[in-house]
């Protein structure tokens, strides 16, 4: 994975509460077995028609808002457990997700893939979405090493929590594999030092 670096970012805002999985990536989309092309399909149902032409209302084909976060509604990722959910949201360059709410396990999905998901308090996520409905260009900042969201219009700023593990391996670009691998010499000299059990 990618290495996670502050990021100051345009968002794209995504005022809808009670996003579930099945709204992130239709069912339909879930046999492939990789996490490639997944994020042509992200929110496929509320983007396209049904002719497959992107709808003009639908922020994701707004020009005017771009960046890698994603500003949403509150409780973001209920619904079916799918990493794919995740996948789509990484896939369509989304390195971030802002929320007052996530699923329990979309928001783990979200850590094992290298998306990071910001709880905010609601009057915080309210005023994101009042400064990109004034200008499209609004930006945030997110600290993952402080753990600060900042808002660079009002320069309001809030911290957010995280597993401390998570915070690791995102900071050094480790999925779980890797983190275990990283640490192969310590495991080895632990089982060479143990007694062995019959």
């Amino acid at each position: 994975m990618e290495k996670f670096q502050t990021i100051i970012s345009t968002y794209v805002p995504l005022p809808i509460e009670n996003v579930d999985t099945d709204q992130i990536i239709p069912a339909r989309f879930l046999k492939a077995t990789t996490c490639d092309g997944f994020g042509d399909n992200l929110f496929a149902d509320w983007r396209y028609d049904k002719e497959g032409h992107p709808k003009p209302d639908f922020v994701l084909n707004n020009p005017a808002f771009k960046g890698q976060v994603l500003v949403a509604g509150k409780n973001f990722g209920s619904g079916s457990s799918r990493e794919h959910a995740a996948w789509a949201i990484a896939g369509y360059g989304f390195r971030v997700v802002v929320s007052s709410f996530f699923a329990d396990i979309f928001r783990n999905n979200a850590l094992n893939n290298g998306i990071l998901p910001v709880v905010v308090s609601e009057s915080f996520l309210s005023g994101l979405f009042d400064a990109s409905k004034a200008d499209p260009q609004a930006t945030v900042t997110i600290n993952l090493e402080e753990q600060t969201i900042t808002s660079n219009v009002t320069g309001s700023s809030e911290r957010f929590e995280i597993n401390p593990y998570k915070k690791k391996c995102l900071l050094k670009g480790l999925d779980d594999i890797d983190f275990l691998l990283s640490n192969r010499n310590k495991i080895e000299t632990y089982e060479q030092r143990r007694p062995f059990a019959y």
